[in-house]
C-alpha cells in the first residue's frame, strides 16, 4: 500500500476556528480573483505588486492562531510537508491576501539534495507554491516512496528534488520554486518566485 504523508490536520478544530477558517479562505479567494473552487483565474500576475512576496520576508504556518510566529528550522520535521504564508516582520503582516502567496514547505536530508537545489533551500527545507498549476488546489501532500508532492483533486505529481518538475498527471508546468535561507535559525525568503504561482484554467 501506498504510504503517504500529510500535514492535514486530523484533530478537531473548534467550531469558531473552523468558521474563521472558512471565512478567511472565502477571503483570499476572492482577492485573488478566485472563487471558493478556485477554477475562474489565473496566476500571481493578477495580484497586486504590493501584496506579493518579498525578499527577506519570514514565513508563518497557514493554520496558525494568535500572533504570528516566524517558521524556524526545527519547526519543520523531515518528511513532513507545512503549508505557509510569508510575513513581514516590520508591518507584522502576513501576506495572505491572496492564495498566490501560499507555500508548500518539505524537510527533506540535505544529502538527498543536489548542488543546485541546495542553493535555494535552507537546512535542508524546500519551498514551493502551494498552488496546484493544473486547476489551484492546494499541493500539501508527500509521497514518501515515490519522493513526489501530490495532488489529490486530479492526480498531479511534482518532483520537489527535480526543481518541481511534473511527475505524472494532467499539471501543464512544474510547481514554481521559492528560494529560501536562514537567518539565525529562522526561514526567510531569499528570492522571487521562479515562475508566475498558480493556474491555467483547464477545459
Amino acid at each position: 500500500m501506498e504510504q503517504r504523508e500529510t500535514c492535514a490536520r486530523t484533530a478537531q478544530a473548534p467550531i469558531d476556528a473552523s468558521r474563521r477558517k472558512i471565512f478567511r479562505i472565502a477571503a483570499l479567494g476572492l482577492a485573488a480573483g478566485v472563487g471558493l473552487h478556485g477554477r475562474s483565474a489565473l496566476a500571481i500576475e493578477a495580484v497586486p505588486e504590493a501584496l506579493r512576496p518579498v525578499v527577506g520576508d519570514r514565513l508563518v504556518e497557514e493554520d496558525a492562531e494568535g500572533e504570528p510566529v516566524p517558521l524556524k528550522l526545527a519547526d519543520l520535521r523531515v518528511g513532513k510537508p507545512l503549508l505557509a504564508f510569508p510575513f513581514d516582520t516590520a508591518s507584522k503582516k502576513i501576506r495572505s491576501e491572496t492564495r498566490m502567496n501560499k507555500v508548500v514547505l518539505l524537510r527533506l536530508p540535505e544529502a538527498e539534495l543536489d548542488a543546485e537545489t541546495k542553493a535555494v533551500s535552507a537546512g535542508g527545507v524546500l519551498a514551493f507554491s502551494g498552488v496546484c498549476t493544473h486547476m489551484g488546489c492546494d499541493i500539501k501532500t508527500w509521497m514518501v516512496s515515490e519522493k513526489v508532492f501530490a495532488c489529490f483533486c486530479h492526480g498531479s505529481k511534482f518532483r520537489p528534488l527535480d526543481h518541481g518538475s511534473v511527475a505524472g498527471g494532467p499539471a501543464p508546468r512544474p510547481l514554481p520554486v521559492l528560494p529560501i535561507k536562514l537567518e539565525g535559525d529562522q526561514l526567510v525568503i531569499a528570492g522571487p518566485f521562479t515562475a508566475p504561482p498558480g493556474f491555467t484554467p483547464q477545459a
